[in-house]
Order: C-alpha cells, then structure tokens, then sequence
C-alpha cells in the first residue's frame, strides 16, 4: 500500500455468522484490539445484528457495514432492504458484488451497478467487489473480467462520487478455500485497476481510490499482502469472526 496517497481500509465480512448475542460480544472484544489502528476498520455484519453492532461500536474507531442493499428505494421487493433503510439506522458502508451474491444469487455486473448507484445516493460508502472465476484465471482472462466488471460498475459514477468507492478485488477461486492469490498476482491485479480508473477518471483520483484485496487474507499472510503497492487493505471473510486474528490482520495494515 501507499500509505502516503491512501489511509488503507480492512473490512471484516462476517457473511451469515453470529446471532446479536455473539455480535456484541465480538465487538466489545475487538474495540481494545483495534483502538489504536493506522488504518480504518470497519464490520460489515448481517442485517439482524446491525442494532446490537452499531450500539456496541457507538464511540469507537469502528465503522459498520451492511453486506448488500437492493437498488430500489422501496417497493414490494419481499426480503429486500433499502440503502436508505441502512443510512438511516446509522450504517456508513455497504459491500456490493460480493461473489457469493453473484454466484449464489444471480446478481450481474448489471445489477451491482443498479446496487452501487442506489448507495451512492443514499450517502453510504460503497465497497466494489470485483474479481475472476478459477476457470478465468485459467483462460488468462483475469484482467479483462475484472476490468469489465469494474467499467459497468462505475458506468454512471462521477469522479466526487468515487470517493466513496472502495473497490475490492477478490478472486472468486480464492474465497473460503483457503487459496490465497500470491502478493504479485494481488497486486497485478489492483494495479490494473488503477490503470482503468486514470483511464476513466484521472491518474491523480485513480492513485487516490482504496483497492483492497479479499480473498483468504489472514494473520499470516496479511502483512505480505498489504506491503504490495497497490494493495490497500483488505475485505476479510473467516479471520474477521476471530478477534486475534482480525486484530492482526488490523495491525499489519
């Protein structure tokens, strides 16, 4: 990471773990762990327990997530939650993209955008996920997906807006198997992202942009990973319900 252009992010993605219960306690365990932290933190936690997360995080350093929005405001969209329902209960991020909501529950590139835009205008800051299959990455097509999936993203994205863009490149071979991309793949990849955003934008605000990499980051391997230029933190899934390992992982960034 560059830390002297961008202040790097690490985001715990909790997915579908921890009743509120569970939540606080993981919480009240992470705020002395964290306290101190160069980096930002936030926790991006399951709908149920966003109540009990942001009272718990209520005057600390760290910042709460919601791990999907739908792209309307409201209507008859059973089981949906509005980005505007997350902003107004006091949630500041929002992943969109992540692979499992691609692969398991049909969203497109399409759809994250419509996902992406309807944040944006409800004042949350939007966390991109991006990233290729195994058998893209086989087929050497690594950059062009992702540039792809980046590109209609961002479509009707203006430059102030995308301040309030983390991307976050994941590849998808490399999530909850415990294959991690090497540091050099992680960062080929962010770097070229950053490429397309001087190409859409400009060098000075694609140099500005946090890029972080998802994808079985953990206490072990965090600190390789975020020496990377381009790698500016992390989206954490299994090693963020861990307070040691979450709080490493915080350290190295």
């Amino acid at each position: 990471m560059n830390a002297s252009k961008r202040t790097p992010v690490i985001a715990g993605n909790w997915k579908m773990n921890l009743l509120p219960a569970g939540a606080k306690a993981l919480v009240e365990e992470l705020i002395p762990l964290t306290k101190d932290a160069k980096c930002k933190v936030v926790l991006c936690v399951p709908y149920i327990d966003l109540p009990t997360v942001l009272a718990a995080a209520s005057g600390t350093n760290l910042k709460i997530g919601a791990q999907n929005c739908h792209w309307a405001a409201s209507g008859a969209f059973t089981g949906e939650v509005s980005a505007a329902m997350l902003k107004d209960i006091g949630v500041e991020y929002v992943i969109v993209g992540h692979s499992e909501r691609r692969s398991l529950f049909g969203d497109t590139s399409e759809t994250v955008a419509q996902r992406a835009r309807a944040a944006l205008d409800a004042g949350l800051t939007v966390i991109l996920c991006v990233g290729e299959v195994l058998q893209e990455r086989r087929q050497n097509i690594t950059l062009e997906v992702v540039r792809q999936q980046t590109k209609i993203a961002l479509a009707d994205v203006s430059a102030e807006e995308l301040r309030r863009v983390i991307i976050a490149y994941e590849p998808v071979w490399a999530i909850g198997t415990g294959l991690t991309a090497t540091a050099e793949q992680a960062n080929e990849v962010n770097r070229a992202i950053r490429d397309l955003l001087a190409e859409l934008y400009s060098q000075d605000i694609a140099e500005s942009v946090i890029i972080q990499y998802g994808g079985s980051m953990n206490a072990a391997n965090a600190a390789e990973l975020l020496a990377q230029p381009d790698v500016d933190g992390g989206l954490i899934g299994g090693a963020s319900l861990k307070a040691a390992d979450f709080a490493a992982i915080v350290r190295a960034g």
